[in-house]
């Protein structure tokens, strides 16, 4: 291979790329990119060239990157994204605000409050534009020191010292349960009432499970191993169905149950000795460049949305 080659890249070939993935096919590829087909296909074609070798293999299935071709569009993303970045900033020189923001945030903030914060602060800027990548904290915390986004929304307070965290929102767990279930109208449980009923736990690494496992360390009365665990699920959404269709009673964040509850398909019921609260934290990196998008948007998170979304 002539790594020379590589020089000759460019950039319409890494959109070729990104866009072909992203699409799932030439023609509909081609049509973002306000190309005919054969050009695209020519694009990826002299990609191929440059770098002597495939990046995409096609079958009767569909299209599908090689390893090399894997390699290629995860750094023409970040190309492409430091282009759209040096627009952005000169378009920013001559305009007090737009462009775009990168969020990466953990799940129960990228899936039940930003998209309502989104929904109002588009009303107001709409010519800001912001992109969430949902990932779990620690993910979500290497996106922001990798600079793969600009800034963060997680559940726990970074321990890395290259990060600036604040806080945003509280966030309440409850205790929920089946619409059926016979502590329904309990008006508290203890800790100790949890053992031998059906629970649902959230997998390791989730905030919610390790708030969880310091509320009942701190209490010194049981421990995780000792409840009835019938099963362990990967997200709220999959501990709400399980919920709703009876499988166990869970610990979960009020903000993914709101709806479950409001309709009667979930009930909470408070556990005495037991108050589960965290902050949600807004995180970025030491000195970094504020751009006047991001402080508007930064500052209608703090000052705008959390009477409207905290429980």
């Amino acid at each position: 291979m002539n790594t020379e080659h590589f020089k000759s890249i460019t950039l319409q070939q890494m959109e070729a790329v990104i866009s072909l993935v992203e699409e799932g096919s030439f023609s509909r590829a081609a049509k973002r990119m306000s190309l005919t087909q054969p050009a695209l296909t020519k694009n990826i074609k002299n990609a191929d060239d440059y770098l002597g070798v495939r990046l995409v293999n096609r079958s009767n299935m569909g299209t599908s990157l090689t390893p090399e071709g894997k390699i290629i569009y995860n750094y023409a993303q970040r190309v492409v994204k430091l282009r759209d970045e040096a627009r952005e900033k000169i378009l920013t020189l001559r305009e007090n605000v737009g462009g775009n923001i990168y969020i990466s945030a953990s799940t129960i903030p990228a899936t039940y409050i930003l998209p309502h914060v989104l929904s109002a602060f588009g009303k107001i800027y709409p010519d800001i534009r912001v992109y969430i990548k949902p990932a779990d904290s620690e993910e979500a915390m290497n996106m922001v020191l990798e600079n793969d986004v600009e800034i963060g929304c997680i559940g726990k307070q970074p321990s890395n010292k290259k990060l600036m965290a604040e806080p945003l929102w509280k966030n309440r767990l409850i205790l929920a349960i089946p619409k059926h279930h016979r502590w329904r109208k309990k008006k508290s449980i203890t800790l100790s009432e949890l053992l031998d009923e059906p629970f649902v736990v959230r997998e390791k690494g989730s905030a919610t499970r390790e708030l969880f496992e310091s509320c009942l360390k701190e209490s010194k009365s049981i421990s995780l191993s000792q409840l009835n665990i019938c099963s362990e699920l990967g997200s709220s959404e999959a501990i709400k169905e399980g919920g709703i269709a009876g499988l166990g009673v869970s610990v979960i964040s009020i903000h993914a149950v709101e709806r479950e509850l409001s309709q009667g398909l979930l009930f909470e019921v408070p556990l005495q000795s037991c108050r589960m609260e965290r902050n949600f934290y807004l995180i970025y990196k030491h000195q970094f460049d504020f751009r006047p998008a991001h402080k508007i948007f930064i500052d209608f998170l703090k000052k705008d949305i959390p009477n409207n979304y905290v429980v």
